[in-house]
This record gives C-alpha cells, sequence and structure tokens, in this order.
C-alpha cells in the first residue's frame, strides 16, 4: 500500500461504526511491522487524542506480534546466539535499539579485558583479572536500590549504566569470558544467577558476578541451596543452556512488572515466555 492508501485506512479508525474501525484495524495488523513508520508518521500529525491512543496501541501490538514471531525464530533455530536472544528481550520495551548497539559495547569490554588476561594464567588468576576490568576499571555493580525495575533487565541500559541484576551482569561477564576462551557459563541458581567454570581436569568453582565476582566452591552453593530449604539437584551446579537463560530473563521482566503493578505488561512477557516455553510442562 502507498502512503496515501495507508492514510486514508487510518483515517477511518475513529470511524463511528464500530464494525467499519474494528475491519480497518484487523487490515492494518495484517500489513504487519512494515506499516509501523507510516503510523508513526500519522501519530506525529494527528492532533486528535483518541486517534493517537489508538495508534499507539496498534504500534504497540504489531511490536508485540514481530518479536513474538522472533523469539519463537530464534528458539527454532537452535538458540545459539545468547546475545541476540536477551537483545529480543530488550526489544520489548526499547524496540528502537539495535543489536549492533550492543555488539558493539560488548567488543569494546573484550578488547580492554583482552590486553589484561594472559593465556598461562591460573583461573582463578583469569577470574581476578576480568573482575578488576569490569568492577574496578569499567565500575560495574549491581543495581541494589532499584532491585525490581525492570530496566534491570535491559543489556543495552547495564552496559551504558553499568548497573544491572544478576542475570544481565552475567550475561555481560559470560559473554567476554568466553570470547576470552575461558569455560564460564550461566548456572541457574534459585533466586540468583551465578557463573560457573568447568573444565576438564580442573576443580569446577563458581562466580558471584553480583558480588563483584566473588569466588564460590561447590561447598559455598551447597550452603546456599541449604539456607534455601531446597533438595540439591544438577541444575544448581552445572551450566545451563542459553534458551534457558532467556527463559529466565523474561521471568525476571514478568515480576518487575508485577512488582511496580504494571499487570498489562506482565501478562505480555508471560505471553513471549509462554510461546519459547511451549515443550516445557514447567513454565
Amino acid at each position: 500500500m502507498n502512503k496515501k492508501e495507508i492514510k486514508a485506512l487510518v483515517s477511518l479508525l475513529d470511524d463511528h461504526d464500530y464494525e467499519v474501525a474494528s475491519h480497518v484495524e484487523q487490515k492494518i495488523v495484517s500489513l504487519g511491522e512494515s506499516i509501523i513508520p507510516f503510523l508513526e508518521e500519522e501519530w506525529e500529525e494527528t492532533l486528535d487524542a483518541d486517534l493517537q491512543k489508538k495508534l499507539e496501541d496498534l504500534i504497540h501490538n504489531l511490536q508485540f506480534e514481530g518479536l513474538l514471531a522472533r523469539l519463537k525464530e530464534w528458539k527454532d533455530s537452535g538458540a545459539e546466539n545468547l546475545i541476540e536472544g536477551i537483545w529480543l528481550v530488550n526489544t520489548y520495551l526499547y524496540p528502537d535499539v539495535e543489536l549492533a548497539t550492543i555488539t558493539k559495547a560488548l567488543d569494546q569490554l573484550y578488547y580492554d579485558a583482552w590486553t589484561n588476561l594472559r593465556e598461562d594464567m591460573h583461573p582463578y588468576d583469569q577470574v581476578k583479572a576480568l573482575n578488576n576490568v569490569l568492577f574496578r576499571d569499567k565500575k560495574f555493580s549491581a543495581n541494589t536500590k532499584n532491585f525490581h525495575s525492570p530496566a534491570n533487565s535491559m543489556l543495552h541500559l547495564a552496559l551504558e549504566t553499568k548497573r544491572g541484576n544478576p542475570l544481565t551482569l552475567c550475561v555481560i561477564y559470560m559473554t567476554i569470558a568466553q570470547r576470552l576462551k575461558m569455560p564460564v557459563y550461566g548456572v541457574n541458581l534459585p533466586n540468583l544467577f551465578i557463573l560457573t567454570y568447568k573444565m576438564e581436569g580442573l576443580q569446577q568453582f563458581y562466580i558471584n558476578v553480583y558480588n563483584k565476582g566473588l569466588i564460590l566452591s561447590k561447598g559455598d552453593i551447597d550452603n546456599y541451596i541449604l539456607q534455601l530449604n531446597l533438595n540439591p539437584i544438577d541444575i544448581f551446579y552445572e551450566p545451563c543452556p542459553n534458551l534457558d537463560i532467556v527463559k529466565r530473563a523474561l521471568r525476571n521482566l514478568a515480576f518487575s512488572f508485577e512488582k511496580t503493578n504494571d499487570l498489562e505488561k506482565a501478562t505480555e512477557v508471560t505471553k513471549l515466555l509462554t510461546a519459547i516455553s511451549d515443550d516445557d510442562p514447567a513454565v
């Protein structure tokens, strides 16, 4: 459709005949995300508050359905690129943030870390050197003041502000570590996402990124699980796949919206989670 035809469609959105308006909405939605720039232009040009609200809702719905499809596609293609998956979560609130922006920030962090690490370092010393770069030089830290803010689940904001929740900080740390050839992986510990350093011939240990990269032993994890009155199971100790990390990111985001009493967004994010958990009975 050309711009003139779209403008004619939009003019019918506030038609007094409900059936006409409803039909027009369905027609616009059927055109997909490519129509969003035209809708945004119409929003800017109109002074009708009711029409603006309808346009806002249409734009949001189109973006949401597009995100839903991209998340499913990411999962179905093997969920190999963790940063892409976390970026997709990011686009729920910030649809204009580009993956390239996040990648560029991570590239710079990798370079800064690379200049401070040597291949012959002991694993503990590697972790301490990476800790030094991220937490002392770059000043990344836990966002304890606004822990339940949805912004804490936004990777691009964590990279900009150097504040985040355990998951976003771990994703940054793990991405840099893996590019440095460190065998560091995510661990789905209850209430606290952490990392593990696991390689053959080395006593496995853990990294609490939320506490500035504190090194933990298996005994420390045992005690933590005991304090939670939980039974120790493998997933509390072993690396988890990228898909599980993205699912946890969505759970965190939904919980944040619940805590801030934005139940509509919480419901939408749960729908995104369900879409990539359709073969998982314990969503």
